[in-house]
């Protein structure tokens, strides 16, 4: 059984499966929030609102793009540059959105748990909304330079950044903005939000929602799980573009490249469905 083959194989039913789930999972949550009042106006089910929109948003344009290429050789990147930079555009971006969507949520319950209510009262939704708009307005500049300099290279025929200086940037942006950056702040929050928790007298009193807390630590194991593969591979595919490799190098990137995809798609639907199950232990609790 080649590696090509396991692939492909990998690509048509489990991306298939996640493909449909993760919709189905992150279109309930989005259904939830909007429809229920209070989670609006809480800063951290509103930064999951936002999260599970750009989650939406990242698995509709690259899932079925990567479904067709690995799995039935219809690879529509390499043949058109719109498609290439709306597919690279869509990785970058969304994905640092809702990244930064956790990583608000995170710091956000490190101030709703503290004992000093001048900390608390930074936990208010004015903020997040402000927030969120601050934190989409960079990422979507961020990006520009994709629709630029994402091309499909007339030597290779694949869709690589063609502005030396840009290639050299986004590496450090995929390791930095992507993996050390966000895990950083989410374990740090983490143990703050974990050493407030155990420090209080009272939970009660301090008005905390534990169901809220266990819900953002979950997404911070799961966003260290998955995107930390996906930036340090991503990094390494974009230092090695102009290398030559042989078939079977080849061969085990693009099983490594469809595992990776696989396990971000996978953290999209987890986290989707770990929001659901946590709300309705929080209605019946």
């Amino acid at each position: 059984m080649s590696l090509a083959y396991i692939s492909q194989q990998l690509s048509i039913y489990i991306g298939s499966f996640l493909f449909i789930t993760g919709l189905l999972g992150n279109g309930i949550n989005i259904l939830i929030f909007i429809s229920e009042r209070s989670y609006r106006r809480t800063p951290c089910t509103f930064y999951f609102l936002i999260g599970s929109i750009y989650n939406l948003a990242f698995i509709i344009p690259t899932s079925p793009t990567r479904i067709l290429s690995a799995g039935f050789g219809m690879d529509f990147i390499r043949t058109s540059d719109v498609f290439c930079k709306i597919r690279q555009f869509c990785l970058l971006v969304f994905n640092i959105i809702s990244i930064s969507c956790s990583c608000l949520a995170t710091i956000d319950q490190f101030l709703a748990t503290s004992r000093k209510s001048s900390i608390r009262n930074l936990s208010q939704i004015k903020w997040a909304y402000r927030l969120v708009i601050i934190v989409q307005i960079i990422w979507y500049l961020q990006g520009i330079p994709v629709l630029l300099y994402q091309n499909i290279s007339p030597i290779t025929n694949s869709c690589i950044v063609t502005n030396p200086q840009y290639s050299t940037y986004i590496p450090i942006f995929l390791l930095g903005f992507m993996c050390i950056i966000p895990i950083s702040i989410m374990c740090l929050f983490t143990w703050l939000t974990y050493r407030n928790i155990h420090q209080a007298i009272a939970l009660v009193e301090q008005h905390i929602d534990r169901q809220l807390v266990r819900m953002t630590f979950t997404q911070v194991v799961l966003v260290i799980l998955s995107f930390l593969p996906y930036g340090i591979y991503n990094a390494y595919t974009y230092i090695t573009v102009n290398v030559t490799k042989d078939s079977n190098r080849r061969a085990i990137e693009s099983l490594t490249s469809t595992i990776v995809s696989l396990i971000v798609t996978l953290f999209n639907t987890v986290c989707s469905f770990w929001t659901i199950y946590s709300i309705i232990m929080k209605i019946y609790s």
